[in-house]
């Protein structure tokens, strides 16, 4: 039996229309006077007056940070836990996308703790306690309502991120409901973004386990079979609702068995050209199965039949190259940019590129094959 450690999110509620018991879930977890922390998009969607009226329904009395932006750097995570003390909140609602969720993580661990930002950056470096803490995502990818990561943006190009356990939530409130007006491109870059967490967990050789294989593979199941019917009809609850489990179930598994390469690779893209993280994935994934499949084809080989009817016979390497291009034409299908040079990068910045993916060393430590920064610009040249 293998030996390893598995650790999630306290509760998981997978309802639709669960946003309206949230109240009562404050109640139960003891605390009456949350910050809730999201975009100015989730405002304009009107999506936020679902969660207010349940909050006001019990009588809980709310604050709100609508100011998040995508990859929220240091000075909005300070305002978001100035606006928690301003409020004297005793406790925190993450309620959007990674970027509101990671900010909502770690303003209830310093609204708490009373630690410095840059304390914590890196694993396991915060020590304290973090308050009272609910995420509730608007978008089936990132799975940040049950891993115990956020990532701040730390400078014009880089990023830090905060491991610690004390960053799981006491909830995760997964409605789908609040993904039904998610145009068709966010729908399919997450899509693909919970797909890769669960591909890496599964193929990781830092804390792979049993547990999380188990969860990569239902995963797949999920996300690969109703990715589509989401796409063609947004309005489709139960595979809406199915994507939004699918994600959460990728998050833990590779919150327990850390994603790798193709992370390593996309981070530049986001940090440089502001690329949504998602379509970062989607256009390294199947570049960066190629290059690994000497070291992993009998599991991508494991993985393809979970994904895809009417796998080819043949030796475990032909299914895995056939594997990466059957996602590359997923990604195609659901109207992702097919090559790099179609998401705006250019080709002068691959050496670039690549001597940056070399600097997300707690990522390629889990690939199945090593990546040396020759192997990185090749891969990059092979997207562009």
């Amino acid at each position: 039996m293998t030996s390893f450690e598995f650790n999630t999110t306290r509760s998981i509620i997978n309802e639709p229309g669960s946003i309206k018991r949230l109240g009562e879930i404050c109640t139960r977890l003891g605390f009456e006077r949350p910050l809730v922390v999201t975009d100015p998009g989730i405002v304009k969607a009107g999506l936020l007056e679902k969660l207010t009226a349940s909050l006001d329904a019990s009588g809980t009395s709310h604050a709100l940070y609508t100011d998040i932006v995508a990859d929220p750097p240091v000075e909005t995570i300070m305002e978001t836990l100035e606006a928690a003390k301003a409020h004297n909140a005793d406790g925190i609602i993450g309620f959007g996308g990674g970027s509101s969720m990671d900010a909502a993580k770690i303003a209830a661990l310093l609204l708490r703790s009373g630690e410095k930002l840059e304390d914590i950056y890196g694993v396991g470096m915060a020590k304290g306690e973090r308050a009272p803490l609910i995420l509730i995502p608007t978008t089936a990818g990132t799975g940040s309502e049950v891993t115990a990561v956020a990532i701040v943006t730390t400078g014009p190009n880089t990023k830090a991120g905060v491991v610690a356990n004390q960053l799981y939530p006491d909830v995760a409130l997964l409605d789908a409901e609040l993904t039904l007006g998610l145009p068709p491109i966010v729908t399919a870059a997450t899509g693909v973004d919970a797909m890769v967490h669960a591909i890496e967990a599964y193929t990781s050789i830092h804390l792979k386990n049993p547990y999380s294989d188990m969860l990569a593979q239902k995963a797949l199941e999920l996300l690969s079979k109703n990715l589509k019917p989401v796409i063609a009809d947004g309005s489709n609850l139960a595979a809406r609702q199915n994507m939004l489990f699918g994600a959460c179930l990728a998050g833990q598994a590779f919150a327990n068995a850390p994603v790798a390469a193709v992370h390593a690779l996309a981070y530049p893209l986001g940090a440089r050209y502001h690329i949504a993280h998602g379509t970062s994935n989607a256009l390294l994934l199947p570049h960066v199965l190629r290059f690994n499949a000497p070291n992993a084809a009998s599991l991508y080989a494991e993985l393809a039949p979970i994904c895809f009817d009417n796998v080819p016979a043949g030796s475990d390497e032909k299914t895995a190259l056939w594997f990466a291009d059957q996602l590359e034409q997923l990604s195609l299908d659901v109207g992702l940019p097919p090559r790099m040079r179609d998401a705006g990068v250019l080709a002068n910045d691959l050496d670039l590129l690549a001597e940056e993916a070399m600097g997300q060393t707690r990522l390629l430590k889990n690939n199945p094959r090593e990546v040396t920064q020759s192997d990185a610009r090749d891969i990059y040249e092979a997207a562009y």
